[in-house]
């Protein structure tokens, strides 16, 4: 693995851009590279191209046309931006049609799938360079990662590919496909799988959990706000990644796993068992204390997360309600088993990973905060409702991943989106301020 920061571009006015599929992903695109002077030849399905010819009717940079095949005949470079499910079906369509020569790649979040179908339908005489924006559409992307693949291609080309997204002024990531998807795997997969967890288990318990007063404090905040993120975004981002990537399989199963076990413990009142479970995970995962990798500086700052709520606790309310944070035991449990580091990873980790990885740190880091955790975890029932519904719906992303049942991800997604999204735009906001804390917080640990 390697990394650069991208260079100023070289602009070749001759030089075309195709983005197949218009989603949120693809339209950042066709902005940013559009601004910066490329010229960009663009389409999604045929019924949206009114919608997209009148969206993109002020920008001289963008052309939007009716199809792939057109697309494709015309550019040097196409980038598939089409979800990961439907990938083979659209290059199997529109691949026969490109350029003589021309560089093709996807950015979908799940390589396998995507280089499968450009190595059967894309003719021989076309380089591939894929590529992969680690973090959403409304995030800036500047000093993020991007991931480049160069799969079958020349330098020359290559190097064409490093010139166009230049001026996105990422961090470039320089991976094999399967790389990917098990770097992806680790830092993203068991993520998503959590943050979905707690949403189902809210929904499930009809809570807003940000009215009450039983979440709240910087913890808490996090987890709020970045579950409400993922359930703005499209189901099909998060089925695809878990779905059609093989590395994600292990991760999201073990989860659920060490989710049920910690779950039992607790519930038996096993207290000696759990808390040598949990004190394993942390030496293995953050090393012992007294270790140099326990003597790391941690990512987030303390503190930096309080200001990052969407409602107030009542007035006179105590301070926030112990937690016993099976969400954070069950991250640490799944990766100690796996033998997964996650600070290996980090280049191209994203913001959400950042951010859910700083605040596992800061509970397994405080021995009095993650002591009181398991205590609570024996001894409270405040939060056992609640655990007994992220523990049912952990299994339940499981099993979706398991028996690759798209339709079932879309329906269980799509109801607890629907139950949520009166407060996805405040979320939104929130999120990406809290974003910027802990990307500011990381620069200066850097």
């Amino acid at each position: 693995m390697a990394s650069s920061e991208s260079k100023s571009p070289e602009m070749d006015p001759n030089f075309v851009v195709g983005l197949i599929g218009m989603g949120d992903m693809g339209k950042m695109y066709a902005r940013r590279l559009s601004a910066a002077g490329w010229r960009i030849l663009a389409c999604d399905r045929e019924e949206k191209y009114d919608e997209l010819a009148e969206e993109f009717s002020g920008n001289n940079n963008v052309q939007i046309l009716r199809n792939g095949h057109l697309v494709s005949r015309a550019s040097d470079y196409i980038v598939y931006g089409v979800e990961a499910a439907a990938i083979s079906p659209v290059v199997a369509q529109y691949g026969p049609s490109t350029k003589l020569g021309a560089i093709v790649g996807g950015q979908t979040s799940c390589k396998d799938p995507e280089i499968q179908a450009f190595e059967k339908y894309l003719p021989s005489d076309v380089d591939i360079v894929s590529c992969h924006s680690l973090h959403g559409p409304n995030v800036d992307t500047r000093g993020q990662p991007l991931v480049l693949i160069k799969h079958r291609a020349s330098d020359e080309s290559f190097a064409k590919v490093e010139n166009v997204l230049s001026c996105l002024n990422s961090k470039h990531v320089y991976l094999t496909a399967k790389e990917h998807d098990r770097i992806t795997a680790d830092t993203q997969a068991v993520t998503h799988a959590a943050f979905l967890s707690m949403g189902k288990a809210w929904h499930a318990t009809k809570q807003f959990p940000w009215e009450g007063a039983r979440y709240v404090g910087g913890i808490e905040n996090v987890k709020i706000n970045l579950m409400l993120r993922i359930y703005a975004q499209k189901w099909h981002v998060y089925a695809g990644l878990a779905i059609l990537n093989p590395e994600a399989h292990k991760q999201i199963n073990q989860f659920a796993k060490s989710t049920t076990e910690l779950y039992y413990l607790m519930l038996e009142g096993r207290a000696d068992e759990l808390r040598e479970r949990v004190y394993a995970a942390k030496d293995k995962v953050f090393g012992a204390e007294g270790s140099p990798k326990w003597a790391a500086q941690p990512l987030l700052r303390d503190g930096v997360l309080d200001q990052f709520s969407l409602g107030k606790p009542p007035e006179g309310h105590s301070p926030p309600l112990p937690n016993n944070h099976l969400s954070l035991l069950a991250m640490v449990d799944c990766w100690s088993k796996l033998g997964i580091v996650p600070y290996d990873h980090m280049i191209c980790s994203t913001p959400l990973f950042r951010l859910w990885l700083g605040v596992t740190e800061h509970l397994f880091r405080n021995k009095a905060l993650l002591d009181e955790s398991l205590r609570v975890g024996i001894e409270d029932n405040t939060f056992r409702r609640d655990d007994l519904q992220f523990t049912i719906a952990a299994c339940g992303w499981a099993e979706c991943v398991a028996l690759r049942q798209f339709e079932t991800w879309r329906e269980r997604f799509a109801v607890t989106q629907k139950f949520f999204e009166p407060r996805f735009a405040g979320a939104i906001e929130v999120g990406n301020a809290m974003i910027k804390a802990v990307l500011a917080s990381s620069a200066e640990k850097e």
